[in-house]
């Protein structure tokens, strides 16, 4: 299993999250695999230990693979959930309040954003559904 949290604009704008999972349904050879989706790019960017970033929304619809350090998410509301390597995070808010990060071990946030389409949902299974 892949954990995956999803983050999304709710109508009163807030940001909300979810944690869940990438859908793995099919497999071989003793692997899980999920669907194939395009992609339009992919980027790789790392912040420094300690670095944070003040409340926005994302850019466009993307995954971010996290690959080394910890980080706590935080929305507007005061919610919050943590990133960890290995971790997706599904980041769908596109408008309104948007959330904040820190990072909060000591290593660096290695990352790549993968820009996707509106196709990437079904990759996404709520932890109820996982």
């Amino acid at each position: 299993m892949i954990r995956c949290v999803r983050i999304w604009t709710s109508p009163d704008g807030d940001s909300q999250f979810e944690e869940g999972s990438i859908a793995l349904p099919r497999g071989e050879r003793g692997d899980t695999l999920s669907a194939v989706l395009p992609a339009v790019s992919i980027s790789f960017r790392e912040t420094a230990a300690g670095g944070d970033f003040p409340p926005h929304h994302a850019p466009t619809l993307q995954l971010v693979l996290t690959l080394s350090g910890t980080l706590l998410f935080t929305t507007a509301s005061g919610a919050s959930f943590t990133i960890r390597p290995g971790d997706v995070l599904l980041a769908d808010d596109l408008t309104g309040s948007g959330h904040s990060w820190q990072l909060i071990d000591d290593q660096p946030w290695r990352r790549a954003y993968i820009i996707v389409g509106p196709d990437v949902a079904g990759l996404f299974s709520p932890r109820s559904a996982a």
